[in-house]
């Protein structure tokens, strides 16, 4: 086909079919706008709805409006397509196939996002929360549908897969507005017992951190080998478990050495059998 041939064959085409192209295609962008205006204005109506419930979380509320929006679209483009002769029934058998293989290929990362919607569900920890997951722990700084990032006590950063997670035990040390704080203190055998926990318990109802209620309990738990061991246990705000344990240790320790009450250490005994002084060998 020389060049006259394609002009003239361009000509009687814009004459024959170009109107209702140049129709179905201003169809095709209105129905994209339209469209993409509604969309938009069902996310945001969603979004707002989900806000005021106070129900989910915002990570969840974000994954709900943008799963939301991305489904419209698919619709959108579904009822958008045909105006441009397009058939989309070899398109929807083709993406039946290509998901089977994406979702073969990707199966690990879609068990990190389903354990994360699990997880953004049933709120073991929040951001904030001090926790142990997965063999690690610090302060949860982030929660989104892979992963949930831990701040550690020195400073590091450690990224989870929610996977990981959602599979095995989540220790949450911070859920909790109040926390017990327990304390074993040994003293000798020689100490009187009596004295002993009146001390313990002197430097407990000093510290101002200390619930009353419920009341602390000092006890004899334990007659162990070289000490008679209290249990000390006392409530106070989880902010305060740290600030609490400390002025603990360091009280009692300094109250009853001040009441000249012993608190012991292992010792080992070595006797020597057999032997005269003057043969080492024997001989």
């Amino acid at each position: 086909m020389n060049e006259m041939e394609w002009i003239n064959s361009g000509k009687e085409w814009l004459l024959t079919k170009g109107p209702d192209f140049v129709m179905n295609l201003v169809v095709f962008l209105l129905i994209l706008i339209v469209g993409a205006i509604v969309i938009a204005t069902i996310k945001r109506i969603v979004a707002r709805l989900l806000k005021a419930s106070q129900r989910i979380n915002e990570t969840l509320e974000r994954f709900f409006v943008n799963v939301l929006g991305k489904v419209m679209w698919v619709v959108l483009m579904m009822i958008a397509l045909p105006r441009l002769g397009i058939d989309i029934a070899p398109l929807i058998a083709g993406l039946g196939v290509t998901g089977f293989i994406v979702g073969f290929a990707f199966q690990e990362s879609l068990g990190n996002l389903a354990a994360g919607l699990m997880i953004i569900l049933n709120r073991p920890y929040e951001v904030g929360d001090f926790v142990t997951v997965a063999g690690h722990s610090g302060a949860v700084k982030e929660i989104n549908m892979m992963a949930t990032m831990l701040a550690t006590p020195d400073n590091r950063k450690i990224t989870i897969p929610n996977s990981s997670i959602w599979g095995g035990p989540v220790e949450n040390f911070t859920c909790n507005p109040t926390r017990r704080v327990d304390l074993t203190v040994g003293v000798s055998y020689d100490a009187d017992l009596n004295q002993a926990k009146q001390v313990i318990e002197s430097v407990v109802k000093g510290i101002g951190l200390v619930h009353e209620e419920p009341a602390p309990v000092i006890e004899v738990a334990e007659l162990a080998d070289s000490s008679v061991n209290f249990v000390v246990r006392q409530w106070t705000n989880t902010a305060d478990y740290w600030t609490v344990f400390f002025a603990l240790q360091k009280g009692i320790k300094e109250a009853l050495d001040a009441a000249s009450i012993g608190i012991p250490y292992p010792q080992m005994d070595v006797h020597h059998h057999g032997l005269g002084s003057g043969n080492p060998t024997g001989a």
